[in-house]
This record gives C-alpha cells, sequence and structure tokens, in this order.
C-alpha cells in the first residue's frame, strides 16, 4: 500500500475522542476541502498564538494569569499543528 492508498487522518476527532480518517481519491471532494480549510485555520490560529506568546514574554514583567492562558492556547495550538502535520506526512509520496 503505498501512501496514497492510506486513509486521510482528518484535523478533527470524532465524539469520542478517537481520531477521523477519510477514504477518498479525491482530494477535491467537499469533505477533502472542508479539512483543508481546518488545517489551514490551525495553522493560521497557531501563528497568531506564538506570536502572542512571544509579545509577552519580551514584557518586563509579564501578567502571570496571561502566560498560563498563553501556555494553553500554546498546548492546544501544538497539538493541532501535530495532527496536520501527521496528516500530511501521511499523505507525501
Amino acid at each position: 500500500m503505498t501512501s496514497r492508498d492510506e486513509l486521510r487522518l482528518l484535523p478533527w476527532s470524532g465524539l469520542d475522542g478517537k481520531p477521523c480518517f477519510l477514504s477518498t481519491d479525491d482530494d477535491s471532494s467537499h469533505l477533502s476541502r472542508l479539512a483543508d480549510t481546518v488545517e489551514t485555520t490551525y495553522l493560521d490560529q497557531a501563528a497568531d498564538v506564538l506570536h502572542h506568546a512571544i509579545a509577552l514574554l519580551v514584557l518586563p514583567e509579564p501578567d502571570p494569569v496571561e502566560l498560563r492562558a498563553a501556555s494553553a492556547d500554546l498546548t492546544e495550538a501544538l497539538g493541532q499543528v501535530l495532527r496536520v502535520a501527521e496528516s500530511r506526512g501521511r499523505r507525501l509520496p
């Protein structure tokens, strides 16, 4: 089985928290395009969270509550970006 024949890991989980996969050979199907859009959104959001965290870290005395919130946001964003990277890595030739 080539990587092209594998199921696509989608950027969201099912209701039970388990990974969702897509079986299609049509990269322009509605669900494929939706997954592409969600992946792009996750990557854009991660960049925004990173920039915000950097801005906090350069402050002489950053607010601990804001740092904690940024840490939570960074953790979530990292998980999303890793899932996107895994999904895209699986689809490499």
